[in-house]
């Protein structure tokens, strides 16, 4: 599943904004980019988007009060792997959502979007939502019923961008990082007593592949994955010189990075749990992706996102020059606010870069 185009009318700062995430060939683009300052709707667009989706669509709170229009967001789905005879994209609209189409063709789309929610509970869809206000406490791993946590992805799991109470993600990542190769341990070993074990070959692709996500996105900064203390049960890294530290003791640009990663692919194993995750399609929102990186490695996050995962879609947020000089022009879109008549604009292509 990947966005192709998503509407917002009355939403944030937004009166009807349309933002189309295709190529020049119509597909969805693995990377979107939204570029600009604070108070320009960055956010607004992100949760419209995580609150629009196959599985999960609800109605948009009023942005300017109950005197104001009502709000609503429509977004169009590549369905892809989720779907793959499906050639036309799904179209999610709020529920209070009033669009110019014909009375039968509105029955249509209402009736395939329920259709898509009850499928959308059985697997697949992924939606990944990371706020910009993450943080990282110093809590202990608890690893309790996995096959309802860390293997079982919630469709219909809020998305609180703006919810900082929500966005500790310190124990989540630490799940991951510490139950994959404690798993992959498990049913090899139950293996190799003579009865082989048909969760094997998934445990061991899945530690394979967050080991080459890590490695991908921790290249250049020191640290290195292990795995996990026999102890403790508390995920173990490797800082340049061969000294050993817990997650907890980790950079801060280093913790959010393997955040991005783990998080991410636990949701892809757990939605589509008979392919490799790392090839998986599924759609990643991060706000405020450069918080706590460092200005030397911000030009190269993005890209590192694509080659740790290649076939999902990163729709990120940004106020830094240097993620978006990173990236491809066609895949920034640059928000602004006009001082003459405080309307938020959009610019692509060359002027999105320039100030």
């Amino acid at each position: 599943m990947l966005l192709s185009r998503v509407r917002l009318a009355h939403v944030g700062p937004f009166d009807d904004l349309s933002l189309g995430f295709e190529d020049a060939a119509g597909a969805p683009r693995r990377l979107v980019v939204l570029f600009g300052g604070d108070g320009v709707g960055k956010t607004s667009i992100l949760s419209a988007i995580a609150s629009t989706r196959p599985g999960y669509a609800v109605a948009q709170p009023r942005s300017r009060g109950e005197d104001g229009p009502p709000s609503a967001v429509v977004a169009d789905w590549v369905l892809g792997v989720d779907d793959p005879a499906r050639a036309h994209p799904l179209r999610v609209a709020s529920p209070n959502a009033r669009l110019d189409e014909p009375e039968e063709a509105a029955v249509v789309r209402r009736r395939e979007q329920a259709l898509f929610d009850r499928r959308a509970a059985e697997g697949g869809f992924v939606l990944v939502a990371l706020p910009g206000a993450r943080w990282f406490s110093r809590a202990s791993i608890v690893l309790t019923a996995p096959e309802r946590s860390v293997l079982r992805y919630d469709v219909r799991a809020v998305a609180g961008f703006d919810d900082a109470t929500r966005a500790d993600l310190a124990r989540e990542t630490k799940q991951v990082l510490s139950f994959v190769p404690l798993a992959a341990a498990v049913a090899r070993g139950r293996g190799g007593e003579g009865r082989p074990d048909a969760r094997a070959a998934r445990f061991d692709a899945l530690e394979r592949a967050l080991r080459e996500v890590l490695a991908v996105l921790l290249e250049g900064t020191g640290a290195a994955y292990l795995g996990v203390d026999p102890l403790r049960l508390e995920p173990v890294f490797e800082r340049a010189g061969g000294q050993r530290a817990d997650f907890d003791d980790l950079g801060r640009s280093a913790r959010h990075i393997v955040a991005f990663g783990a998080l991410s692919l636990r949701a892809l194993a757990a939605a589509h749990p008979g392919v490799d995750p790392r090839l998986a399609e599924g759609v990643v929102l991060i706000d405020d992706i450069e918080a706590q990186q460092p200005l030397h490695r911000q030009r190269s996050l993005t890209s590192r996102l694509r080659a740790a995962l290649p076939n999902v879609q990163w729709i990120v947020t940004t106020s830094s020059p240097a993620v978006a000089l990173g990236c491809e022009l066609s895949e920034v879109i640059a928000l602004r606010r006009d001082p003459a008549s405080g309307r938020v604009e959009l610019h692509q292509g060359p002027d999105a870069v320039l100030h």
